[in-house]
């Protein structure tokens, strides 16, 4: 249930493809967004469990975020049979993966060593889930490298509060009306 929940909320904050010109992390909810509803999305993400083995805290959960793109990513790179569907979603993810460091370089020197410390290993777990596709026949990898399902809401709203340098707890449902 909980994937087809985090499907259908992934398919509901999906822009529609932008076009080929378009460089730069891509954005899920339009320019014009309030902090209301900036809010509201960020207090639904944070409420939202995360999957087993993911990280409570912001800075290790994006480096595990990041970690599980570049390995959907670096598995995608393998398929020699890729569709232009195939290469869109390796382009994105690089885009994705490239915004999460982004915000992991932005936010290190605030970081204790234990977080730093955190944030690797879970890096290295994440990218240990993969390890195991690329030794694999084609079609074995074209299979996981489509059933991806994506990453918790929580990764993005954790790599803003880390470039943006918010320290406060993010709201509960309670607080933005949903309870």
């Amino acid at each position: 249930m909980f994937a087809s929940l985090a499907a259908a909320l992934l398919l509901a904050q999906t822009p529609a493809p932008a076009p080929a010109a378009q460089e730069g992390p891509i954005a899920t909810a339009s320019g014009g967004e309030s902090a209301d509803a900036l809010r509201l999305r960020e207090a639904v993400a944070y409420a939202n469990p995360l999957p087993r083995g993911a990280p409570e805290a912001d800075y290790p959960l994006v480096a595990w975020c990041e970690a599980l793109v570049n390995g959907h990513v670096a598995l995608g790179e393998t398929l020699t049979d890729a569709d232009p569907l195939d290469q869109e979603i390796i382009r994105l993810g690089k885009l994705e993966a490239a915004d999460f460091r982004g915000a992991l370089d932005a936010a290190r020197s605030r970081q204790s060593a234990a977080t730093l410390a955190a944030a690797r290993a879970a890096a290295a777990e994440a990218t240990a889930k993969w390890t195991p596709l690329q030794g694999q026949e084609e079609a074995v990898r074209s299979q996981a490298f489509g059933l991806f399902f994506g990453l918790p809401g929580r990764c993005e709203h954790a790599a803003r509060r880390l470039r943006e340098n918010i320290t406060t707890p993010p709201a509960t449902p309670q607080e933005v009306g949903l309870e």
